[in-house]
């Protein structure tokens, strides 16, 4: 029976971004020898409110950090253009909606409402934004929409936040190895696909 990688995370987190370049080497490294699940880590709560201005600080902080480890590009005419706010959950929930029309869409949907928030100064906190990001990567609007906030795809949400709470992870991006039925935390290096390669030899 083979280890399952479980990689825990957001859209709408920098340092998810961060990652994504590892990320790719790192599933295409291993899809032979090791099952692999991702899991919605739900960042920030739905909320209408706008981002405070020593919230919007912080995470313009965190993009410049992102990307002076990683070398990750960042937009920041975002925050000129947009009206920020602290809330993940909508994203997640677009990727759920997504992948209901296809298990090829969850990926599709993460790296385009990536691609829309780091490099084209789109908003994903915003429905109308998900739902136009939705149809370009050919989904159907209609039935996206409706899914987008429906009490179902709400709880999928809610469970996939439960169970990534219930091993461990209370941030992002998290890797975890489910080996013979025990939990083993894998450390992110965020530049260095072997260093991580090297700990799943030794399971």
């Amino acid at each position: 029976m083979k280890n399952t990688l479980i990689y825990v995370h957001d859209p709408m987190c920098s340092w998810c971004w961060g990652f994504e370049k590892v990320r790719q080497q790192l599933f295409a490294a291993i899809s032979d020898r090791m099952q692999i699940r991702q899991l919605l880590g739900g960042l920030a709560p739905d909320s209408d409110q706008a981002m405070p201005d020593s919230t919007r600080q912080m995470v313009q902080q965190a993009w410049q950090r992102v990307q002076q480890v990683t070398g990750s590009e960042f937009n920041f005419d975002f925050w000129e253009k947009c009206e920020p706010r602290r809330s993940t959950y909508p994203s997640n929930r677009a990727v759920i909606a997504a992948r209901e029309q296809g298990p090829e869409f969850d990926e599709l949907m993460i790296s385009r409402i990536q691609q829309a928030y780091y490099l084209e100064a789109r908003n994903p906190s915003e429905v109308a934004t998900l739902i136009d990001l939705a149809v370009e990567i050919g989904l159907d609007g209609k039935r996206f929409s409706e899914s987008l906030d429906s009490a179902t795809t709400r709880q999928k949400l809610l469970d996939e936040i439960d169970t990534a709470r219930s091993i461990g992870v209370d941030s992002f991006p998290s890797l975890v190895v489910e080996h013979r039925g025990d939990l083993r935390h894998v450390m992110v290096d965020y530049t260095n696909l072997d260093a991580i390669l090297q700990q799943l030899d030794n399971f």
